[in-house]
């Protein structure tokens, strides 16, 4: 019988673009299919198209992250028609975020051909709305912990993994060998969502290293505090680009426990993303529904939004009136690392302003203009032309939602016996390779860093 293995398509020496294949006797499948984010030599990968779609049984998706989830539909128009294995959660997540990719590489397609500053002509949307639908048609929930079948001698089970609502690591039993992929994970003090799951035994296991040469700093709560003091007493506007899914969440929550404990004013609070008022109700009925996935202080994130008075941005002439704010506000708006959305066009008008305030509140992927705020760019390049950054730019990591170096090593300990092989994946290449070394150094463990397309056995 054939050896099944693993084979790289994605997430291999770089954060994004997660996208692993497994072949099997009966057959293949994907566990995640994600974007590739950042510089545009990783981008033009996204058009590349899969001459395995059509052939694939099914796709298992970690979480709802456009770089695990937004190149499905592309998949799609390939010629898959498998299914589409994830939790509940995420399969309402998805068909937000997709939907929301959809549109605006739509818009963006619109814009640069109104503009012309693509240098396609026309400009092209990566996948449109009706390749969206057709993903979504696939879609099939399963719940933690229920083995389902993908093909004859292939199976998968979903643990929680503690990053977003909804995620979860993938444990898949492939011909008699186990293959653990743990998606994004999560850290244990994550204020909505319970620890990953531990590690199962397993011959196989790939493991995220987005902070894998970094630990998180002590939480350092004034740095929000302290930027919205600033910022209002010189009579700007605090822009937070944040992630609609999670990130969004535990920025309003902190907001609302700055607020009630008098460290910052009262000031109003826009949230100008569909995409985030969309995923608010799904996180909003997980909360009501006492999901067992979440902590029990997961209701402060309705005292948070009801005490807030959270003004959303229903519309595009809202958003347009909060690029130029008359007053001093807070504006939360997508996407987190500003590689498109309605931030985008906020930071076109408000960073040339020095009264203004960034706050960056997560991971900021090399080749964003979030990275490029973070590194202290003096310009940024937006819808064509370049835009002066005087703002303050303020970096607030405590909103991070990944697990660091030593929480990842802590979740691999669990295992209940070593692995015959962790590949280190999702993280730039110092980031992977560090992990890879402290893994070998204090597990004892074989560690490699895969190259991207490299094939490997799980036998």
């Amino acid at each position: 019988m054939t050896s099944p293995t693993l084979t790289f398509l994605g997430a291999a020496g770089t954060v994004t673009g997660s996208r692993f294949r497994i072949d099997a006797a009966g057959g293949s499948v994907l566990v995640d299919a994600g974007l590739y984010q950042g510089p545009v030599d990783l981008r033009r990968r996204n058009w590349v198209p899969d001459d395995g779609a059509a052939s694939l049984a099914a796709v298992v998706v970690t979480h709802a992250h456009l770089d695990h989830c937004g190149y499905l539909p592309c998949l799609v128009r390939d010629g898959f028609t498998g299914r589409i294995v994830c939790t509940p959660d995420t399969a309402e997540l998805v068909a937000i975020v997709l939907r929301d990719s959809a549109h605006l590489q739509e818009e963006d397609a619109r814009h640069a051909n109104e503009r012309g500053f693509s240098k396609h002509r026309p400009a092209l949307p990566l996948y449109d709305a009706a390749d969206v639908e057709r993903t979504l048609a696939l879609v099939d929930p399963v719940g933690y912990g229920e083995e389902t079948r993908l093909l004859p001698g292939v199976t998968a089970t979903l643990q929680p993994a503690g990053h977003i609502l909804g995620s979860a690591s993938a444990v898949l039993d492939v011909d008699g060998e186990r293959l653990v992929v743990s998606g994004d994970l999560g850290r244990p003090r994550h204020p909505l969502l319970r620890p990953p799951a531990p590690v199962p035994a397993t011959g196989t296991v790939v493991v995220e290293s987005t902070y894998g040469d970094r630990t998180h700093e002590p939480a350092q709560p004034h740095l929000l505090a302290d930027a919205v003091r600033r910022t209002v007493g010189r009579g700007g506007c605090v822009l937070v680009p944040a992630f609609a899914v999670d990130r969004t969440e535990l920025v309003l929550m902190e907001l609302h426990r700055l607020v009630a404990a008098g460290e910052v004013p009262r000031v109003p609070v826009f949230l100008d993303s569909p995409m985030a008022l969309a995923t608010l109700e799904v996180y909003r009925r997980a909360v009501v529904g006492g999901s067992p996935q979440l902590r029990p202080e997961a209701r402060e994130l309705l005292v948070a939004l009801d005490a807030l008075h959270v003004r959303p941005a229903a519309d595009a002439a809202e958003s347009i009136r909060l690029n130029n704010p008359t007053a001093p506000c807070i504006v939360v708006s997508a996407s987190g690392m500003a590689t498109g959305g309605r931030v985008v066009h906020h930071l076109a008008e408000q960073l040339p302003d020095p009264r203004n305030c960034v706050v960056l509140t997560g991971y900021q992927a090399i080749g964003t203009r979030g990275r490029q705020l973070l590194d202290g760019a003096t310009q940024l390049k937006i819808h064509g032309r370049y835009v002066p950054v005087r703002a303050e730019v303020v970096d607030d990591p405590d909103f991070s939602v990944h697990a660091d170096g030593d929480e990842l090593l802590a979740w691999l300990a669990t295992a209940p016996e070593p692995p015959r092989t962790a590949y280190v994946v999702h993280g730039e290449e110092h980031g992977s390779s560090h992990l890879a070394a402290r893994i070998r150094a204090e597990l004892g463990w074989t560690a490699v860093v895969p190259r991207l397309g490299e094939v490997v056995r799980l036998d």
